[in-house]
């Protein structure tokens, strides 16, 4: 247990001990870059929302000249709102690595770790979700929506939930106004809860491509690690910039240049990419309810997965659970697909398909983990 430091030189040492010389598994690969990247990203997603929200005006008559004309007439604000809405996408692939990581290396097994990190996943899809409806354009307004309206599936409570978070008949001003308050305040949040993370993964250490221990055949994180996260720095700050500079508005949508109109619907309302595999499970379950409960299901389903392993030794060293796992890969990569597809014919029959096919690896991986691991003892 570390003493209390006396001065600030103590301080300073005791800082530079805990993260900075912590030791880390030698053979860590780049995979293990994500969760430093998700801090720069979190950096510059606070950043860029800052300077955005001075010029923002949270109503629901006038959000959408306000954005337009800020992006005009405020200096570098076009730069600045394309960094923060591309470094969202930048945020969710490297969220999405990270957790794929842990997945596939069983980093799931130290438990408080991994559920403060769902959590941390959970709420930045919330905080993305909230933020999407602020430029109040017709996709957005639509999406919100749409999105709410799930809330009247929730028993007994439902329509008084609808109207809480609507704060009208609708959406309208006041569920504008809530939102920016909610996208505003949950950052911050995600930030103690990250230091939460970081400080758990410190007690525990990090796991190594082999699963084994290694507490013999470690370096310290700094200089060596350090190195290796200001590469994967300059490559992800980038293709940020690459991507806000010159192709800007490749991963949005056209109905985002339109002001909403409640009485026009979208043909095809979608919401951001990173959300288009869970949109494409609501969509695969014909009925309402049960679509809701696939949605919450599917993201939920990851507090499960420390308790859902039954194998002593890491599924990294079956091939076929390898296969497995890139197939489960390919799968979310394909509903994320069907997710932008019209609702029709042949799309419903395989988003459904795919939609179960998502929610058997859960069962099947840690089955077939411990198949293996019995047929090798006998």
């Amino acid at each position: 247990m570390l003493k209390q430091p006396k001065d600030k030189s103590s301080l300073v040492r005791v800082m530079n001990s805990t993260f900075f010389d912590l030791p880390a598994p030698k053979n860590i690969s780049f995979s293990w870059n994500m969760g430093s990247m998700l801090f720069l990203c979190l950096f510059l997603q606070i950043l860029t929302g800052l300077l955005l929200a001075s010029s923002y005006s949270p109503d629901m008559e006038n959000s959408f000249i306000t954005v337009m004309l800020s992006m005009e007439n405020v200096t570098k604000n076009w730069l600045i709102r394309y960094i923060h809405a591309n470094g969202a996408s930048l945020f969710f692939i490297c969220l999405y690595y990270h957790i794929g990581r842990n997945m596939y290396y069983q980093s799931y097994l130290y438990k408080h770790t991994w559920f403060i990190g769902v959590t941390i996943f959970i709420l930045t899809m919330a905080t993305a979700f909230l933020g999407y409806v602020l430029p109040n354009n017709q996709m957005s307004y639509w999406g919100a929506s749409v999105i709410t309206n799930l809330l009247s599936e929730v028993p007994y409570i439902g329509p008084d939930l609808i109207k809480l978070v609507w704060g009208s008949s609708s959406v309208s001003a006041p569920t504008v106004m809530r939102f920016f308050s909610f996208h505003f305040l949950l950052p911050f949040v995600i930030v103690g809860l990250t230091i939460i993370h970081i400080a758990l993964l410190h007690e525990t250490g990090s796991k190594n491509p082999l699963g084994v221990l290694s507490i013999n055949n470690k370096y310290m994180f700094n200089p060596i690690f350090i190195f290796k996260d200001m590469l994967g720095f300059m490559l992800g700050l980038f293709s940020l910039f690459l991507i806000s500079l010159l192709f800007p508005l490749t991963l949005g949508d056209d109905e985002n240049f339109f002001n909403f109109n409640p009485y026009v619907t979208p043909i095809h309302i979608q919401p951001e990419w990173y959300f288009l595999f869970a949109y494409a499970i609501l969509r695969s379950i014909p009925n309402k309810l049960g679509g809701v409960i696939a949605l919450t299901a599917a993201i939920f389903i990851l507090y499960l997965m420390p308790y859902m392993h039954l194998a002593y030794l890491p599924s990294t060293f079956y091939p076929l659970n390898k296969l497995i796992f890139f197939g489960f890969s390919v799968n979310v990569l394909l509903l994320t697909w069907i997710g932008m597809c019209p609702v029709e014919k042949p799309y419903i029959l395989t988003g459904q398909i795919l939609s179960f096919c998502y929610f058997l690896y859960y069962t099947m991986s840690p089955l077939l983990n411990y198949y293996w691991e019995k047929t090798i003892k006998l």
